[in-house]
């Protein structure tokens, strides 16, 4: 194995250090990984929720936000309307499912939900749609689904039933109508990070909801700000629409040259609340730039901020752009009229959550959820999902735990210790992913849904035997396919494994073709058969995006649909050889980048001073891990093996070693490697190791530990 260290240079580190007041190593990790742009170091340094992107900047929010208050609206009897949320079966969609329900009911509306179950394919059913038309339903909305759904939209149409969809699969070309999209990944979508969850983006429409109890909802409104430049007097304005930022204008004028009818500024703040931070002082600037003939009718905000944020009273907007955390990772001097922005912003959040106080602990208890959802449907974690899964992290281990979620903490004894990313994606989401995947995905969201708790003990007893009873059928599909699955490789190119059986259960054929991906570095598909329907699953690697390969086959398809690395498709039973020669002629054309050798990117060498408790800070700084984001791997060279012993009576028993730090001696395991104590170390060698820092739990009590990833005798 490799172990590569990429040289940084010490001014780089410096740079980083002194802007944004980090240490050495913390710097060094970050140009290492490639972080060097103040817009993506920010997620890695900060994790308050209002850094999280505006939900309004959805192009289609505001319109998906009234049909539901419309729905919400009561007859003359007292009724609203009555709303389906249609979901997947999966974490995500279970998740999302739960935080729109629990969202509408808190409004009153007439709401129910429904997700697969059963052999029921993926996405909106004609089914469902009938069924509920029977109830006189009059608004679906989709989550974690939908986007593919071009004829169940245009069903709902005939039905007199309105559609929401929200989603976050690749759109498919044509898009379904009629229907209010909300999907970052659609073309227009206006929004900023297309690789947010399902959940989260059912977050975002719950968020917008709330943000409706706001005397700024759709209110259209500029901020203004004045100030004087050499001779002149510049007028910068930024117009606004639910906080998000429409247009800016910027006016440089020289007193008496101009009259305020020769600017632009009567039409751009036309049928606007104008607002400034000082209304006297920005009054004196506009008369002595326009004459007293310009009226400006200008309301200052300075007072009314400076109430909820006592330490701005009788600031001036040049000392607020100067504490602006935003502006610090920006790549231009913070403005005046930027600070003004970022902290009326923050005013209103805050305002909202003050005026508002049940809305602190519903989005606590949403973020659990959108953590989840992150983390199971490997959302790479940059950007806003930082913020995410570090708030719902944040909200379990402060002992928040959200009803269903403890439930099943308990059961499999996790309740009460300390929660991690990695807890999620090996612990939490393949159980919960088990009810989906055995066809019984109510029992999931009745876990999170249930206002009883016996029904939610019941339901988290019952998803841990379903996750026995997933691991046995995967087991068995393995042993029935690997050997076809092996062969098929030659007969496609050397770079897709297909595999085709009755006898593997539906519900574990992502798992199986993952587990093929794993164990040969190529793409694969897994297909079962449900009556006389093929059912299938392809998972990706090597930067091979399936959903674009399944489109190229479209015209073959039942449905199909996914991410860039997961997806599903069905056909009929009929067309299953000609797809299998589709399959294999396209095969020869698939591109796939080069497999990884075996070797370690290492982000610090960590000298042994520095090997001291303080080191988890950094860890943690850089959590949640996972997609595109791998776990810290540090370098120590030259450290003395205290004491070792093997550990576990397996064939590939572990090596538990104490190593000497000098001042602090750590506690080490390096799994399967029981092998080398006596043939290739002793008690007092001295080693070179590439290793990780977690925490331990055990009876109660945590401590810090280094996981081994590889090790050499020192020279």
């Amino acid at each position: 194995m490799n172990w590569n260290k990429t040289n940084v240079l010490k001014s780089e580190v410096e740079e980083l250090k002194n802007k944004y007041n980090i240490d050495a190593i913390t710097a060094s990790i970050l140009i290492r990984r490639g972080i060097k742009k103040g817009k993506d170091i920010f997620y890695y340094l900060e994790d308050d929720l209002r850094y999280q992107h505006n939900p309004f900047l959805f192009a289609n929010m505001e319109d998906a936000v009234d049909r539901i208050l419309a729905a919400a609206e009561k007859d003359e009897n007292g009724n609203s309307e009555k709303v389906l949320i249609f979901g997947d079966r999966d974490v995500d969609g279970i998740t999302a499912t739960t935080v729109l329900y629990e969202c509408l009911v808190d409004m009153g509306i007439d709401v129910q939900w429904r997700v697969p179950t059963g052999d029921e394919a993926y996405g909106l059913s004609m089914e469902a749609i009938d069924s509920f038309a029977e109830q006189f339903g009059s608004l679906i909305i989709t989550v974690d689904c939908g986007i593919a759904n071009v004829q169940e939209a245009a069903y709902c149409a005939e039905k007199g039933i309105d559609l929401i969809i929200t989603d976050h699969h690749n759109p498919q070309g044509i898009l379904p109508a009629p229907a209010i999209i909300l999907d970052a990944k659609t073309e227009g979508s206006g929004y900023p990070f297309a690789e947010i969850s399902g959940c989260a983006l059912t977050y975002k429409l719950a968020s917008a909801l709330r943000f409706t109890k706001s005397k700024w909802y759709k209110s259209d409104v500029t901020l203004l700000n004045t100030r004087t430049e050499d001779d002149s007097i510049v007028v910068e304005c930024i117009k606004l629409r639910n906080l998000v930022p429409l247009g800016r204008l910027t006016e440089t004028v020289i007193p008496g040259e101009k009259s305020i009818a020769d600017t632009k500024i009567p039409k751009y703040l036309q049928g606007q609340l104008i607002l400034c931070w000082n209304a006297k002082e920005n009054s004196i600037l506009l008369k002595q730039a326009f004459g007293n003939g310009a009226d400006f009718n200008v309301y200052g905000m300075d007072e009314e901020i400076s109430k909820l944020f006592p330490s701005l009273k009788n600031a001036s907007l040049d000392k607020i752009k100067k504490l602006s955390k935003i502006a610090k990772y920006g790549d231009h001097e913070p403005t005046e009229i930027g600070g003004f922005y970022n902290i009326f912003v923050t005013y209103v959040q805050q305002s909202l959550k003050k005026e508002n106080p049940s809305f602190v602990e519903k989005e606590e208890k949403e973020l659990q959820l959108v953590a989840l959802a992150a983390v199971a449907d490997i959302m790479p974690l940059t950007d806003e999902n930082r913020i995410f899964i570090r708030k719902g992290l944040e909200s379990m281990n402060r002992g928040k735990i959200r009803k269903g979620l403890g439930e099943l903490l308990a059961e499999i004894n996790l309740y009460g210790r300390r929660i991690n990313s990695k807890d999620i994606g090996w612990s939490i989401t393949p159980k919960l992913n088990a009810a989906g995947r055995m066809g019984q995905a109510e029992i999931a969201a009745d876990l999170f849904i249930s206002t009883d708790s016996a029904i939610r003990e019941q339901s988290a007893k019952k998803i841990i035997q379903l996750n026995e009873e997933r691991k046995t059928l995967t087991n068995d599909a393995e042993q029935a396919t690997w050997e076809q699955a092996k062969a098929s490789i030659e007969n496609h190119s050397g770079k897709l494994s297909v595999v085709f059986d009755e006898r593997i259960f539906k519900g574990v054929s992502g798992i199986l073709a993952a587990r093929y991906v794993e164990q040969f570095g190529l793409p694969s598909i897994v297909m079962s058969q449900v009556d006389d329907v093929v059912i299938g699953s392809m998972r990706s690697c090597r930067g091979f995006d399936v959903s674009a390969f399944l489109e190229n086959m479209k015209d073959i398809f039942i449905s199909h649909g996914g991410h860039d690395f997961a997806a599903g498709f069905s056909l009929e039973k009929k067309n299953l050889e000609k797809y299998l020669s589709m399959i294999k002629e396209n095969s020869a054309s698939i591109v796939l980048q080069p497999a990884e050798e075996s070797s370690k990117s290492i982000d610090a060498e960590l000298y042994a001073e520095q090997m001291t408790p303080d080191l988890i800070k950094i860890v943690d700084l850089f959590e949640p891990y996972g997609n595109e984001n791998e776990n810290l791997l540090f370098l120590l060279r030259n450290v003395p093996i205290y004491s070792a012993q093997i550990v576990g009576k397996t064939e590939k028993a572990h090596l538990k070693l104490m190593l000497d730090c000098g001042k602090t001696k750590w506690p080490a395991m390096y799994w399967g490697a029981g092998n080398l104590l006596h043939t290739e170390i002793e008690t007092g060698s001295k080693v070179d190791i590439l290793f990780n820092v977690e925490r331990n739990s055990f009876n109660g009590t945590e401590s810090l530990q280094l996981i081994i990833r590889d090790l050499r005798k020192s020279v």
